[in-house]
């Protein structure tokens, strides 16, 4: 339990420690995942959003623990993937005019380039770019 906890304290003190610009993704991140679903909780969709994020947050934190806060947190959006492609096959049946339909769209989007960062992240790990990303946790 004390090694989670450390893991823990490590992966969101590097979250803090990275640079403004990734911080500033990191909450829009953070405000499209979980906050703004919670303004949807009665849609299947937007409670799937909550659980992925949360899931997303317990692989991150366990990565950390394994390996440090290197470039293979990346794959801790892992549970993004399927979501993603859920989230796609419904667009048919959300309406884009709506706030809920709005946001389901953002949401892909901003997932989408999240992967596409967290594939390069990854690529790099297993190449050999293993340094930690921020230093001093």
């Amino acid at each position: 339990m004390a090694g989670l906890i450390r893991a823990f304290m490590s992966f969101n003190k590097g979250m803090l420690k990275m640079p403004v610009p990734w911080q500033l993704w990191i909450m829009l991140l953070v405000g499209v995942n979980m906050i703004l679903p919670l303004f949807f909780l009665d849609r299947l969709e937007a409670q799937l959003v909550v659980g992925a994020f949360l899931a997303n947050m317990m692989l991150m934190t366990a990565l950390t623990g394994l390996v440090g806060f290197t470039r293979l947190v990346g794959l801790g959006h892992f549970f993004w993937i399927p979501l993603v492609v859920f989230l796609w096959t419904r667009l048919e049946q959300i309406p884009a005019e709506g706030v809920f339909g709005l946001w389901i769209r953002a949401l892909i989007v901003i997932d989408v380039l999240s992967l596409v960062i967290d594939t390069v992240d990854v690529i790099r790990y297993i190449a050999g770019d293993r340094e930690e990303t921020v230093q001093g946790l």
